[in-house]
């Protein structure tokens, strides 16, 4: 494809106002006047992202399909100006933000006599009951309809006019402060308006990453004119006066002196009264806005209540939207606790120059009715991660267990116990797909461009010129995937403004004998994790091909270590190493690639894949991905008799009636087994230890947690286990300088994934839940199968 030399990708995008007007670096310098003849990106078209799912949700996709809109481009929120207002004139410039913010609808929502609703649903007086040990019935009706202070402050949250707007207007001033723009795509805010005028109310589900996500949504909305959100907040508030001006503006908290959404959970009476109050909620039309989180689940209760009152018909039916928020830099963000942090928090935040951005994207709505009620949305094909993998690791066998992982620590028991295992099971599913759904239409930034290249291509540095020519492959390929990319500008401006937000974390080498500089990453703990969190949504973007990456690598180590082939070395070396003397010419069979890809396939943690997906079909998709990019090739079998000559496979069979339709002449015909060999292109061997990179942490990390689990001596909470494995974690990094594997999140998602395994039991003690090794795992040798089962998918 033949580009024009001053293509640009996003014209809406400009970078930071404080990086253009700030002298350029010497670096800088060197980079723009280095790539002058560099041909930019790939400018001619924007990927449709936010689409519904076609099986789950088919009757919603083709609502969408059948409406043809014009594109409208991008608004940057905090570029608020007189061209949004009624009003013109030099003072009105002064106080356009006061007079756009005065002008924005508002729906009120008092909370009027909701309190006595919630207090009279069959459920909380059930609660009420049993939290009283009395019989339901008018003698007790004065005693069980007390509920606890803490719980009433929580029903009493309302949307204030008033508040809601000197919130907004605060928000617009301190986001101005720390952000160059905030992006949102007027064509989704086109179709939430569409689905707002249909009548069901609307559901915002988003991917927890910082405490701002709180704040976007509701600004957002209310920049563009639609319903303010209920926001449930799974932190804790307290500060007494802040927490009573937000929940004046919709803010849900914990309740006070509750640290933990666990910790909530396991009150008697929280569960029916958050119930109740989102029934009512939904009653009155109101929308809401709940999290979730990629590595332990939390926030999946809130769906399953929401689903628990479609299916109970208290209300029709909602619409559930998937956001996705993607940040140049996540910031790092906390809730004050007290006056003196709010406005030191606020000072620091008007003093300081923007230098990063983030951008939105709605995803379209879809109806939760037809997700689930349908059946469209089936966990049939659920079986413990034990009996898919453990055959395999303890012995070895090659037969194939279909199924896919059951993740039962995504909605625990004591959430929601009201529900039957079934809907339990549905509400799970409900759970991963909308995770799967929000980072699906996350826009890809220039800063996980650039962080995905240093970790993964170029570990041991590069020079810029490479470095942008990489940048501008990489945005093409995302584009072909359906990504969006969330910058714009030329490829020197664009790869200029990552390296000025990841400079903390990289060494910049600038000599004055050469015009191109050199970037290497920092070897430190604190610069590889804080490198590896951007890079988790290319790794999403590239999933199939790097799960079919790991598994060739699994075969060619296997082959090394046979001896069969002295050409083939996988076994350890980095790419840098072997590039140039590696020989691929190994025949791999396409049974075990499959096999090998659906064995790992499970041990991946939750959000990659929709769980809609059979993992047959994406082990096939590993595959077929490898040969579509070019990887893999398909082996030419010689054969005695041309294909076209059937008539020697005919030869010797009876005659058949036409009545005998299952003794078909296919009947007879076995498929033929295909095989692979690696293509021997100069980039081949590179490419493929680039997809592997991706996955590699993630498999270390695991790998490490496997054999850490020698330290857990005597069962102890889950929280002091995964300390214990993050400690271990930490230890191995330093002991081999693999810093992308030690961080908390990669704890916790070890932790799951052993406890899956059965590797952890879990065994009850009063309220929580304590976790110890299995008996089968306390022997060291299935330990060390586990390791090498894991090991063989890591490249080096």
């Amino acid at each position: 494809m033949v580009l024009d030399a001053d293509a640009h990708l996003n014209d809406e995008v400009f970078l930071s106002p404080a990086l253009q007007n700030k002298p350029a670096s010497s670096w800088g310098v060197k980079v723009k006047e280095r790539l002058k003849i560099v041909t930019p990106y790939l400018g001619k078209f924007r990927p449709t992202v936010g689409q519904c799912c076609h099986q789950c949700t088919p009757d919603s996709l083709g609502k969408t399909l059948g409406q043809k809109t014009a594109s409208l481009g991008f608004q940057n929120v905090l570029a608020v100006d007189e061209t949004q207002i009624r009003y013109r004139g030099w003072l009105v410039r002064r106080v356009c933000c006061v007079l756009f913010v005065s002008g924005c609808s508002v729906s009120p929502s008092p909370a009027g006599d909701r309190l006595d609703r919630v207090r009279q649903s069959i459920r909380v007086q059930e609660a009420l009951c049993e939290e009283h040990a009395a019989p339901p019935g008018p003698g007790h009706q004065g005693e069980s309809s007390r509920l606890p202070p803490y719980l009433s402050s929580l029903i009493n949250t309302c949307i204030s006019p008033g508040f809601l707007r000197f919130g907004c207007w605060l928000c617009l001033k301190t986001l101005g402060s720390v952000f160059s723009s905030i992006q949102v795509n007027l064509n989704h805010v086109a179709a939430l308006h569409r689905a707002s005028q249909q009548g069901s109310p609307l559901v915002y589900v988003f991917m927890r990453q910082s405490s701002l996500d709180f704040v976007l949504i509701p600004l957002l909305l209310f920049t563009q004119n639609l319903r303010v959100p209920y926001t449930f907040c799974p932190q804790q508030m307290n500060c007494s006066w802040l927490r009573s001006i937000l929940q004046k503006v919709g803010v849900v908290f914990l309740p006070p002196n509750v640290p933990t959404e666990d910790d909530a959970e396991l009150d008697d009476l929280y569960s029916p009264t958050m119930t109740a109050l989102l029934r009512e909620l939904l009653c009155e039309g109101q929308a809401l806005s709940v999290s979730v989180c990629r590595e332990t689940g939390r926030g999946g209760q809130w769906l399953a209540r929401i689903r628990q009152i479609i299916k109970e018909g208290e209300v029709p039916d909602v619409s559930l939207v998937p956001v996705g928020i993607s940040y140049d830099s996540i910031p790092n963000t906390g809730i004050p606790v007290g006056l003196g942090s709010l406005f030191r928090r606020l000072l620091a935040a008007l003093w300081s120059q923007p230098s990063s951005s983030l951008r939105v994207h709605f995803a379209q709505p879809f109806s939760l009715k037809e997700t689930c009620a349908t059946g469209r949305c089936r966990v049939d094909g659920w079986r413990p991660l034990q009996e898919l993998l453990l055959p395999a690791v303890l012995y070895g066998r090659t037969e194939e267990v279909v199924g896919q992982r059951k993740m039962s620590w995504i909605l625990p028991s004591h959430y929601t116990p009201e529900l039957v295992q079934s809907e339990r099971d549905l509400s799970t599913a409900l759970t991963l797909h909308l995770i799967y759904s929000t980072t699906s239409c996350m826009a890809v930034m220039s800063t996980s461009l650039v962080a995905t290249l240093m970790l993964h291509r170029h570990r041991k540095g590069v020079h810029a010129s490479a470095l942008c020519r990489d940048v501008a492959w990489l945005t093409e390929e995302l584009l072909f995937r359906n990504k969006d990319v969330g910058f714009g500008g030329s490829l020197p401006e664009v790869v200029c403004y990552a390296l000025a937000l990841l400079g903390p974390h990289l060494t910049i080498i600038s000599t004055a004998s050469r015009k191109d500089i050199f970037v290497i990453p920092r070897p430190s703990m604190d610069a590889i994790t804080s490198l590896s969190i951007p890079t988790q949504i290319v790794t999403h973007s590239f999933i199939a091909e790097a799960v079919g990456a790991c598994a060739v690598s699994a075969m060619l180590s296997e082959v090394a270590c046979s001896g069969v082939s002295h050409r083939v070395r996988s076994g350890g070396p980095r790419g840098e190493e072997v590039r140039g003397d590696m020989e691929f010419d190994v025949a791999l069979c396409e049974t075990q690639l499959t096999q090998r890809s659906l064995q790992l396939y499970h041990l991946l943690p939750p959000g990659f894949i929709p769980p809609c997906q059979s993992s047959q079909s994406f082990a096939l998709e590993a595959v077929d991905s490898l040969v579509r990019c070019g990887l893999l090739v398909m082996e030419e079998i010689t054969r005695d008799t041309p294909v076209c000559d059937s008539w020697k496979r005919h030869v010797g069979q009876s005659w058949r009636t036409m009545d005998d339709l299952y003794n078909s002449d296919s009947d007879c015909e076995e498929p033929e087994a295909r095989s692979y060999k690696l293509s021997q292109p100069s980039q081949c061997p590179e490419m493929l230890f680039f997809l592997c990179s991706m996955l590699a942490g993630h498999l270390r990390a695991l790998c490490w947690a496997t054999e850490g689990v020698q330290y857990l001596t005597t069962p102890m909470p889950v929280a002091q286990c995964e300390a214990v494995i993050h400690l271990h974690l930490c230890s191995r990094a330093n002991q081999d300088k693999q810093y992308e594997s030690c961080t908390e999140e990669a704890a916790r998602i070890a932790v799951r994934t052993l406890t899956d395994l059965g590797v952890l039991v879990e065994e009850p003690l009063g309220n929580g839940t304590n976790l110890a090794v299995s008996p089968l795992f306390l022997l060291p040798d299935n330990t060390q199968k586990l390791q090498r089962f894991i090991t063989q998918y890591i490249y080096s």
